[in-house]
């Protein structure tokens, strides 16, 4: 057994919104979360008195590895919580996992980046007795007064980014090192160049319905290769893959999902530009942090699924919440009657409780059954659950 490395717990850490403590009250868990995420540092500051496995640690990986039974042996009759770093790089001892649970009582935090070894065939996934839980980067509501869009747009949200003294190299750091190399640790293949060209391909595509020949023919990959790659970021969590709402009738909606990079900062590092108000892709931008606090929303707090609509006839909504409320995202500062005509047709449907344009306004308005929302005022309503 060892300690994680110690994080920084300087006047940088920002309290996060999952309540580990709460959470293991009731029952084991595994917290899945891009690297970077933080999962390192809430456990510390969460999670004192708990006893940590940390599998990248070569030593404990080897010894229990050799012997899952040791977990047993090293765990004392005071130990209530145990948290295990990393499971994915030993999915066999969730075999013990689950002995202890049933047998001793204990409580589990299993930890890791990737969920794509522990769906694997044969692994046990503890039988229901462990839920799943997903971290984030940072969120409006968690960072409070120090959230800053310009900052936010421009270094993305992962905790270490966000507070960075130079988040462009960090950023090159992380899209460049850390994303290459998890193709390599998911084990499908070694050829790091080809993963390369194909993350660039693919940031590229983000916030769009992916053709999945041409992504091939731009990165130089087989189109098999390139449904493998995909499935591993979402796997990940590297990308969230946002479903076509399919329940409109007066217009026929398209069925293909949407693709988005799990944040703003890593994917424009990855597309080789920072993202401010006055550069080309703002709006796509904007629209891809919006989609980081309603999937951060959706994870710790409501549970509602997400989707987009899309007609036939070109009609689009970018975020559908549940099947209460579309959410059309807007950044400018002067909202037209035109930029509302896909919430109004989709209003038609008469299917959605309300209608929002989130924005870049500063004051909010409703024009023709629209809401127009500054997106700061969105976010308040969205966080204290005021959209069900």
């Amino acid at each position: 057994m060892t300690n994680m490395s110690t994080p920084d717990l300087t006047h940088d850490w920002v309290p996060r919104a999952l309540d580990l403590p709460g959470l293991l009250a009731k029952r084991s868990h595994f917290l899945l979360g891009p690297r970077q995420t933080g999962k390192t540092s809430l456990v510390h500051r969460s999670l004192k008195d708990a006893k940590v496995y940390d599998l990248l640690d070569t030593s404990v990986y080897l010894a229990l590895n050799q012997n899952p039974g040791r977990l047993a042996e090293e765990l004392a009759p005071g130990d209530r919580i145990v948290v295990i770093d990393e499971i994915q790089r030993l999915p066999e001892l969730l075999n013990e996992v689950h002995r202890l649970i049933e047998t001793r009582g204990l409580r589990f935090l299993l930890t890791g980046s990737s969920a794509r070894k522990l769906r694997r065939g044969g692994v046990n996934l503890l039988g229901g007795r462990a839920r799943t839980n997903n971290l984030h980067p940072l969120t409006f509501k968690e960072l409070g007064d120090r959230f800053d869009l310009a900052r936010a747009m421009a270094r993305g949200l992962l905790p270490s980014i966000y507070f960075s003294d130079d988040p462009s190299a960090d950023l090159r750091a992380y899209a460049g090192l850390y994303l290459q190399q998890e193709i390599v640790a998911e084990g499908v293949t070694r050829n790091v160049p080809a993963f390369s060209r194909f993350l660039k391909v693919a940031a590229l595509c983000n916030g769009a319905i992916v053709n999945f020949t041409n992504v091939a023919n731009d990165a130089q990959v087989p189109r098999t290769t390139i449904y493998e790659y995909f499935e591993i970021l979402k796997d990940t969590l590297v990308l969230h893959e946002l479903p076509a709402w399919r329940k409109s009738e007066k217009r026929k909606p398209l069925v293909s999902s949407k693709y988005y990079f799990f944040d703003v900062g890593v994917v424009g590092s990855l597309q080789g530009r920072t993202f401010r108000r006055d550069t080309p892709g703002f709006g796509e931008a904007f629209e891809t942090y919006l989609l980081h606090e309603l999937t951060s929303h959706r994870d710790y707090m409501s549970g509602a699924a997400l989707s987009y609509w899309r007609s036939t006839s070109g009609f689009e909504v970018d975020f559908i919440i549940g099947d209460h409320t579309a959410v059309e995202v807007k950044a400018k500062e002067t909202v037209s009657l035109r930029d509302l005509k896909p919430l109004r047709a989709l209003g038609e449907e008469k299917k959605l409780k309300r209608l929002l344009c989130v924005c870049l306004e500063s004051r909010p308005r409703k024009v023709e059954g629209v809401f127009v929302l500054p997106f700061k005022k969105f976010l308040q309503a969205l966080w204290e659950g005021q959209y069900r």
